[in-house]
């Protein structure tokens, strides 16, 4: 029995303030999630943008129709990216929760030795990874449809991964809150798509009333888009640097409140 003891020592693993491993390995978890399902989760955006694409361009057409100085179609096309973008973020992380309540088997990352802020930071970090994907991917294909240029890719950057990591929160919220997949395309369809497409994506603010406009630099979804839009025409409907620190700010903000509710364990645990 002696022996035993002395040849097999019980510890406690310490991983320090964070546990590196388990966050990497949830990460990636998330990440290997979408990548499986490439076609759904990658490849249907951008067959959705372009179809807007064409419909929108064989409608109203492209010469005839300049906004901020450009071609109606160069205008249309970064909106058209940047709103799959974020609607993407938040179907990723909302849905990662969902069917981790449904199927039960959210508990594996409530027992796991990760942290709340850990846990939030991954499932957001791998919703960003997925817009980056889909961005990049779109890009290629549009840059051989549409006259794109380039502005600053670091607007471009900054803006998809700040619009990606807030409605990556936001699905987090949404997630935690839904008790059946119902609920969740109710967030989707009163208030993620309506902000989306009043947000700037197909005209600019500066042709609506005043009330409206006003509306309209209020909804953080038309600073995402029009900062994204900067990166290619080196244009903006609104203030670029009041749109970085909105969305910063709303960025720790949204990421905050999903750490504080899924802390508390709000509707995962019993």
């Amino acid at each position: 029995m002696v022996e035993i003891k002395n040849k097999y020592k019980i510890f406690e693993k310490n991983f320090g303030y964070v546990n590196w491993i388990g966050f990497w390995t949830l990460y990636k978890k998330e990440v290997l999630r979408f990548l499986i399902v490439a076609i759904q989760t990658v490849i249907s955006p951008l067959v959705t943008s372009l179809l807007f694409l064409l419909v929108l361009s064989l409608a109203i057409g492209n010469e005839k129709n300049d906004v901020l100085g450009f071609p109606f179609i160069s205008f249309l096309a970064p909106g058209l990216i940047a709103m799959q973008v974020i609607q993407q973020a938040f179907s990723h992380s909302s849905s990662s929760i969902m069917i981790g309540k449904i199927q039960g088997n959210i508990v594996d990352i409530l027992y796991a030795p990760l942290t709340a802020g850990e846990i939030t930071l991954a499932i957001n970090l791998a919703a960003c990874t997925r817009s980056v994907i889909i961005a990049m991917v779109s890009i290629l294909v549009f840059y051989f449809i549409v006259d794109l240029e380039f502005y600053s890719f670091f607007y471009i950057f900054i803006f998809t991964f700040l619009g990606s990591f807030i409605l990556s929160s936001l699905g987090i919220i949404i997630g935690l809150w839904s008790e059946k997949f119902d609920h969740m395309a109710s967030a989707t369809n009163f208030i993620i798509v309506p902000l989306s497409f009043l947000s700037g994506t197909f005209y600019s603010i500066d042709r609506l009333p005043n009330t409206l406009k006003a509306v309209s630099e209020i909804n953080p979804f038309f600073y995402i888009i029009d900062g994204f839009r900067y990166g290619f025409l080196g244009k903006a409907d609104g203030s670029i640097s009041f749109g970085l620190l909105y969305l910063f700010i709303l960025s720790f903000f949204t990421w905050f409140v999903s750490y504080i509710l899924f802390k508390k364990g709000y509707k995962i645990k019993s």
